[in-house]
């Protein structure tokens, strides 16, 4: 009986932990860029996010904006300040964009 339960112990542990992490995979998949919006410098290394500008498929839409860039989707390009730094990619991206007039955000 105390052999059982030396193992039962680490058993459900180890579950519980499989289980923490499956839920960050889904939560990560689901919201592929969606913190990304506010003050964004565009430069060609040094980037915190590589980016893909795509027609369909996006993970963010995104609209250029002069002000209330304080919402999700809603980026303002700077040139110092920023909060994020993009390079525009082909491919090898970490997420994909597609600018549109309204409707921005995951």
């Amino acid at each position: 009986m105390k052999l059982k339960s030396m193992f039962l112990v680490p058993a459900v542990a180890l579950i519980f932990l499989l289980s923490l992490m499956s839920f960050d995979t889904v939560k990560d998949t689901q919201s592929k860029g969606c913190h990304v919006y506010g003050k964004i410098k565009f430069v060609d290394y040094g980037e915190d996010y590589k980016v893909k500008f795509v027609d369909y498929g996006e993970d963010l839409k995104i609209k250029y904006v002069d002000y209330g860039e304080d919402k999700v989707g809603c980026w303002k390009v700077v040139e110092y300040g920023e909060k994020f730094k993009i390079k525009i990619v082909d491919y090898g991206e970490d997420f994909k964009v597609k600018e549109v007039d309204y409707g921005e955000g995951c």
